[in-house]
Formats: C-alpha cells, sequence, structure tokens
C-alpha cells in the first residue's frame, strides 16, 4: 500500500549507490525538484538515470550532475546543460541518446511487462546500426560506443528492436494526489512523470497538493495508485524556465 512520507529526504532515505533511476519531467516542467534536491543533501553517488533530459545547470537532475553523483544517463534530449556537456566529451559521464518517442515506449513498456519492442523510429541510422558514443576517453576518442540492434522487416518496412527499461526507483512530480497514491499531473508535466513511474520498481511521488481518497473524481486521475508505493506532500512548487527569450516591445500603429 502506499506510504504517505513526512519529509522528501525520508522517502528518498534507501537510495544508495549504484541505483538506477526513472525521473520523470519534461524540461524543467513538472520535475521531482524535491526529490532530486534531498537526494543531493545525501550520500548517494554512480547513480544511472533514465529521464527525457537532464535538467539544467543549477536545476533538476543538474544539481546531481554537478556534484558528480551520476554514472550514466538514458535521455534523449540533452541541450540545455553545459556541464553535461562538458562531462561527456571529458569521458567523465556515459551517456546514451534514444528517440524522444522510443524512449516514452522503452518506459512504458517496462512497466507492463514488455521486455522489448519493434518501432521504426531510428532504423538505418547509428540509433539502429551503432557507433554512437556513449563515453569518450579524455583524449577525445570514443571509449565506448552502441552496440548495432536487431533489425526486422514487416510488411515491407523494417523495424529496430528496443529495449524496455526498468529501474530501482521512479521518482515523479504531481499536482494533486490522494493519500492511496492516485496522481493529477497538470498539462506538460504529464508527458514523461507517467512513464517514470510505470518503470521503477519503487515509485516515489512528490504532490503539490495531498487529500485523502474519495476527493478525486476517478475520472480524472492520470495514473492509479497501484504504481505509486510512496508519496510526501512538497507545496506549491516554484516553476523554472529553461530558457527565457523576450524581445523588445513594437507598438504597432493603429
Amino acid at each position: 500500500m502506499t506510504r504517505v512520507f513526512v519529509s522528501a529526504e525520508e522517502a528518498v532515505a534507501d537510495i544508495g549507490s549504484g541505483a538506477s533511476l526513472a525521473v520523470g519531467g519534461f524540461g524543467l516542467c513538472g520535475i521531482p525538484d524535491a526529490l532530486i534536491a534531498a537526494i543531493a543533501r545525501g550520500s548517494a553517488t554512480d547513480l544511472e538515470v533514465a529521464s527525457n533530459n537532464c535538467g539544467t545547470d543549477g536545476h533538476g537532475l543538474g544539481l546531481l550532475l554537478e556534484q558528480r553523483r551520476i554514472r550514466r544517463v538514458i535521455a534523449s534530449y540533452v541541450g540545455e546543460n553545459k556541464e553535461f556537456a562538458r562531462q561527456y566529451l571529458a569521458g567523465e559521464l556515459e551517456v546514451e541518446l534514444s528517440p524522444q518517442g522510443t524512449l516514452a515506449e522503452r518506459l512504458r513498456a517496462g512497466g507492463a511487462g514488455i521486455p522489448a519492442f519493434f518501432t521504426p523510429a531510428g532504423v538505418g541510422t547509428p540509433v539502429s546500426e551503432g557507433g554512437l558514443p556513449w563515453r569518450y576517453d579524455g583524449d577525445g576518442s570514443v571509449a565506448l560506443a552502441s552496440p548495432p540492434k536487431e533489425v526486422r522487416e514487416y510488411a515491407g518496412k523494417r523495424y529496430v528492436l528496443e529495449e524496455s527499461i526498468t529501474t530501482d526507483f521512479a521518482l515523479v512530480h504531481a499536482a494533486v494526489g490522494d493519500t492511496e497514491g492516485n496522481l493529477v499531473f497538470n498539462m506538460a508535466a504529464r508527458n514523461f512523470n507517467p512513464l517514470a513511474a510505470m518503470a521503477g520498481r519503487v515509485c516515489i511521488a512528490q504532490v503539490e497538493t495531498l487529500v485523502r481518497p474519495g476527493v478525486l473524481d476517478p475520472a480524472q486521475v492520470h495514473l492509479p495508485g497501484i504504481f505509486v508505493d510512496r508519496i510526501v506532500a512538497t507545496g506549491v512548487q516554484d516553476k523554472q524556465i529553461e530558457k527565457r527569450t523576450v524581445t523588445a516591445r513594437k507598438d504597432l500603429p493603429l
């Protein structure tokens, strides 16, 4: 049954060194920032993370990167984090890039008990043929490259075999949750949080608002409590913007 924890630190206390994490969020939207910060205040290191992206400098998973807590990342987008790029090119971080839709399905499949699936995404590219740099040497050469994957033809079209993802823990953020673990996500936060939750053997959810059972309309629940093991109320989230772009105001003539 879902357990309610009084603090983020208590909820993540048993995440130890070498653990694998599926982390929800889309950019900096809906990231489990309180849970990530609690891990950063602990001692766990050598972590493997599966997430859409790895945060930004100083925010989200970027906190764990700065402290050299992450050993390996499976992600689809990593373009907003300078420290990420530095560690990767210096050979300090192993990175497996996965097409975004493929990553989403790998997480969902892991939660559904499906070990692998065929997809057309990446066929005829290094995604299927191998050779993507997973880890560099300090001198800039490739120390470890992605292996080739099985490709099959169905109805005249080629598909590549992708393995699903399951992790030791999942960290997610929801707008509202009840004490039974039923969760409601806000807009774009729904993109990866439910999938990450499914992929983790132990799912830990931080929620902005925690309510008693029966308050949530069952038709509005995005993730049923069967997937959630721990829940902690962390209050209204301080939302961040990855890249703020503004233009000078130009008054148009009537």
